[in-house]
């Protein structure tokens, strides 16, 4: 069922500009994915034990501190807890664009690839959760960057920021490709990161068909035949074939933007949340296990936070965060040509989440200008083309 219509729904209102900050009006959208891990502790007697031991043995997991050379994780606990009890936390999640095993179906391309990365931070007293999207064309530089064979990448300097990702993964290593990613992330924000999570594109597809589906509108046809996706307007069941598409999708769609990819990411997770709450899988043991095993058979993780009993504590800790406490955001940017540069208003977003204070964001572009008309000036990256995939 790669898109089944649904066109007797209302399509969604006029299609927004890409925008650089929002604030989400369903808290779940983050903490639903969190708490459906506590799930898996409600399987009774021997079943539980088979069930963790099948879940945790999925997940493939990496010492960071070995890579790193320093201490980094948190110890992980016997029983569900919070990994990271009384301070802040902060999770890089990478999208893996990477063309190799199952995921050799979406094209030729060599190396490490990454798409979509997100800096999760979580507030010390978890009462707060902020998600922000780093664009992959944004300009940094990337330090020095251990491999596996105990040499190091060289300094790089005005560099695509998901080419840290391939710098790192050269040798196909995923974790020295998220390790790579790290550091330049902790250098361009001044944040020290806790854990790594990257999810490939054969399990993003997984999970989708895992949960029956994402039921998504669209205002005009996609097409985007680079990302192999041809929908028409209206509203539809996506199956996970689909849906990926989708996620990568960026020639052909709107301006052709790697920001316009990044806002329809940001709704289709949030459409995938709603989809697994919709169906309360909490109480539903086998559509759970199901679920779970499409999601931990997708991860690559830093030991901390790939230990089942870290994720679940973490998730049970932001059980009371409400509903005007969970964020999303894009970093700013201006646009230089077809890449993009952080400006004052990201390092004063950085300085936000370094000192643990809510997110300090720009004016939101889709607010009106007191005239009634949309103010988007500076929104959107018309009329530039950017390289990459999809």
């Amino acid at each position: 069922m790669p898109a089944t219509d649904m066109s007797s729904r209302p399509a969604h209102g006029r299609r927004r500009a890409p925008r650089h900050s929002r604030r989400v009006n369903r808290h779940q959208v983050l903490r639903g994915a969190l708490l459906a891990l506590i799930g898996i502790f409600a399987f009774a007697g021997t079943g539980a034990a088979l069930t963790y031991n099948s879940l945790q043995g999925n997940i493939d997991q990496h010492d960071l501190s070995s890579i790193l050379g320093e201490d980094r994780e948190s110890p992980s606990p016997a029983q569900p807890g919070d990994p990271a009890e009384g301070r802040a936390y902060n999770l890089l999640v990478l999208g893996s664009d990477t063309r190799t095993g199952d995921n050799s179906e979406y094209g030729e391309a060599e190396g490490q690839r990454s798409d979509t990365t997100l800096v999760v931070h979580i507030s010390a007293d978890r009462s707060r959760v902020d998600v922000i999207s780093i664009p992959r064309d944004l300009i940094v530089d990337i330090p020095s960057c251990p491999l596996p064979d105990g040499s190091e990448t060289g300094e790089s300097y005005d560099e695509r920021f998901n080419a840290a990702f391939a710098y790192g993964g050269q040798s196909g290593d995923t974790a020295y490709a998220a390790a790579c990613t790290i550091l330049t992330v902790e250098e361009m924000t001044g944040l020290f990161i806790d854990d790594f999570v990257v999810v490939d594109m054969e399990g993003f597809k997984d999970m989708v068909n895992a949960i029956g589906g994402v039921d998504m509108c669209f205002e005009e046809d996609m097409v985007s035949p680079e990302a192999n996706l041809n929908i028409t307007a209206g509203c539809h069941t996506l199956d996970g074939e689909t849906a990926l598409a989708v996620a990568r999708a960026r020639k052909g769609i709107g301006n052709g933007s790697d920001i316009g990819r990044i806002d329809r990411q940001q709704e289709l997770l949030t459409a995938m949340v709603e989809q697994v709450l919709a169906k309360n899988l909490l109480t539903d043991s086998a559509g759970l296990f199901q679920f779970l095993q499409a999601a931990t058979a997708s991860l690559s993780t830093s030991n901390g936070i790939g230990n089942i009993t870290s994720m679940a504590g973490l998730a049970y800790s932001l059980n009371d965060v409400g509903i005007d406490n969970f964020t999303f955001a894009t970093v700013p940017f201006d646009w230089s040509g077809n890449v993009v540069l952080q400006n004052a208003d990201s390092e004063a977003l950085w300085a936000s989440v370094a000192a643990d204070q809510p997110l300090v964001l720009p004016p939101d572009p889709d607010a009106t200008d007191g005239t009634g008309t949309e103010d988007t000036s500076g929104a959107t990256g018309e009329g530039q083309e950017e390289p990459g995939q999809g």
